[in-house]
């Protein structure tokens, strides 16, 4: 055999190539390993700063949710004031209503007695009623 065998070539040269194919893979999974290695520690840096948080930002929740029962609870009260304003406001309604029904006859009788009086004192003065016909005429 004389010649060059081609069949070995392109097994070698297949072995080879899958050889460099694996190489460059493992490469490829070397550099992404320190890459998530740097995110890893990162994301611990991260960890930590959000645990150094987690008590202030706690406490003001904590500090807000106070504020915000103290809001209800005044809202709670001004809701049994304005209750209780809109009720002493229609009971006053009732007593000026109470009021001018008393007072509107009173008044009417006021006024019938000053007619009354007004025609006895003009029946006194002139000698005569008012549904006299003067002789003017």
């Amino acid at each position: 055999m004389t010649g060059i065998d081609w069949n070995i070539v392109m097994y070698v040269g297949t072995g080879v190539g899958a050889l460099l194919a694996g190489i460059g893979i493992f490469s490829a999974c070397l550099a992404l390993g320190h890459t998530l290695g740097r995110v890893n520690r990162t994301l611990d840096v991260v960890d930590t700063q959000i645990a150094n948080l987690s008590k202030p930002i706690g406490e003001t929740l904590g500090h807000v949710g106070g504020i915000a029962d103290t809001a209800d609870q005044t809202l709670a009260r001004l809701r049994g004031v304005v209750g209780s304003l809109e009720s002493v406001a229609g009971t006053l309604s009732n007593a000026a209503d109470l009021a001018k029904d008393a007072l509107t006859p009173a008044i009417v009788n006021v006024g019938a007695t000053i007619a009354g009086v007004s025609a006895g004192l003009r029946r006194i003065v002139t000698g005569r009623t008012s549904n006299d016909k003067s002789d003017q005429s």
